[in-house]
């Protein structure tokens, strides 16, 4: 993106265009990607195997866990960017985005390597066994030993594009891998296709990952000398103050994703406890829960940017009113989706899969998800903005208190005093706790910025 567009978007532009030009494009690509991930547990469900279904519902943690790394390189060094754009320090810019690409690079390829050595524990610990263990293993060799570096670094690449304005850009790469995805699912999953089952989705999913992953690197290619996101080996550097101000954001943002991965495990093999027709009923609310969860985190990690050049520039009024329009939209919208689902539980479990059993399950589990949406959309945006602002610390405390200290307790609290019913209430219980935390912590933040800035453009875009 040009210096003068990124600075006009940044600076000037009425707030509700800026946090659009930066948000829309942001969710649209979120809620591709929901469905990317939907996709899997659709295709497979047809197949009418709770088995197959259940090897890409155990799988998933291990995909969870690339986020610890995109969040570390993609959301540390996106975060450092910003600001330093907004200081207009462009060599720092140049080397956090080829810091974030190589470490991005060298993780992937840790991430295969040790999912092929470690292979049978690795399906001991998700909870796979005699029925699910074969689709697990062919699911994981392609998304994982085969895809990690592919999947990891086009996600990241995302986040450093997106740090400098260029969302829609961003976006276009994500949806290319996404909807090719989604086309290539239905061919190598059923058995009109090559019939391959949750190894078909596996595959479908790496190659996915490899054209997105393209996309990304012919737009470097294409816009060099007019981006500020570099990727050339000369930029790489291990000085302490890019490795410092990257990692002060991107550790404490793996973190929470490590804890999403753990909380995922626990979750899965509590309700691999009771059923296999229960596990996959689980497996497919929480790819329906992941809609209103992406639009929230689409929205947080849109209108990052614009807080952290706000924050570095000293524009406090304007990082307030991105902040205000952000936060009244994004829980309009959750409120709605909580409805919609509570009401349509049933039908809603019923598109991904024909089986009877699993449906009831998953029409009550449903139920439990969908409550936490209007309070995780405020967590989230909390959490966003003090990545935007290199607060670690603070965006740390909420990650720990979010996951070991409420949910994953709860989980086993819930699931002793009511078997199996109580495992989805537990995330809706743990983020009204954070929400209270999360808003507490942000108006204390609010309270202590300067009143600088007072001039910039009004929420209403005057």
């Amino acid at each position: 993106m040009a210096a003068i567009e990124r600075e006009h978007l940044f600076e000037s532009q009425p707030i509700p265009s800026a946090v659009a030009a930066l948000c829309v494009p942001t969710i649209l690509s979120s809620l591709v990607m929901v469905l990317y991930n939907m996709a899997d547990t659709y295709f497979v469900g047809l197949l009418n195997d709770p088995a197959e279904t259940g090897a890409v519902t155990l799988a998933a943690p291990v995909l969870l866990a690339f986020n610890a790394v995109n969040n570390l390189f993609g959301v540390g060094s996106s975060s450092m960017m910003s600001r330093a754009m907004g200081r207009k320090d462009l060599e720092t810019v140049y080397r956090c985005s080829a810091f974030g690409f190589y470490g991005s690079l060298i993780s992937g390829g840790l991430f295969s390597l040790l999912c092929a050595v470690f292979r049978a524990p690795l399906l001991t610990l998700l909870g796979a066994d005699a029925t699910t263990s074969a689709g697990t293993d062919a699911y994981l060799f392609w998304t994982v030993t085969i895809g990690a570096i592919p999947s990891i670094l086009n996600v990241v690449m995302a986040y450093l594009i997106r740090s400098e304005g260029a969302a829609l850009h961003a976006s276009i790469g994500t949806m290319s891998g996404c909807l090719l995805n989604i086309v290539l699912d239905p061919i190598f999953i059923l058995p009109w296709g090559f019939d391959m089952g949750a190894e078909g989705a596996g595959l479908a999913t790496c190659l996915s990952n490899m054209f997105a992953l393209g996309y990304f690197l012919i737009y470097l290619l294409v816009k060099r000398g007019n981006t500020c996101v570099s990727i050339s080996p000369r930029w790489l550097t291990v000085r302490r103050q890019i490795v410092t101000g990257v990692c002060s954001v991107g550790v404490p943002a793996a973190i929470q994703n490590l804890l999403n991965v753990i909380g995922s495990t626990v979750l899965n093999n509590l309700a691999a406890g009771y059923a296999t027709t229960a596990l996959a009923a689980m497996g497919i609310c929480v790819k329906i829960n992941m809609v209103p969860m992406y639009i929230a985190m689409g929205f947080s990690q849109g209108v990052m940017p614009l807080i952290s050049y706000n924050y570095s520039s000293g524009n406090s009024g304007r990082l307030r009113a991105g902040l205000s329009f952000s936060a009244k939209i994004i829980e309009v919208l959750m409120v709605l989706s909580t409805v919609v689902m509570f009401a349509a539980s049933g039908p809603l479990v019923g598109m991904f899969i024909g089986d009877s059993e699993t449906v009831a399950y998953g029409a009550q589990f449903l139920k439990g998800f969908c409550l936490a949406q209007p309070f995780l959309a405020l967590d989230f945006l909390c959490v966003g903005v003090f990545q935007a602002v290199g607060m670690g610390k603070e965006s740390l405390i909420l990650a720990i208190l979010r996951k070991a200290a409420l949910e994953i307790p709860l989980l086993y609290l819930l699931n002793f005093l009511f078997p199996l019913y109580g495992l989805p209430f537990a995330q809706a219980v743990a983020e009204l706790v954070m929400a209270a935390v999360a808003g507490v912590m942000l108006l204390r933040f609010l309270r202590r910025l300067p009143e600088k800035g007072q001039g910039a453009a009004s929420v209403t875009g005057v």
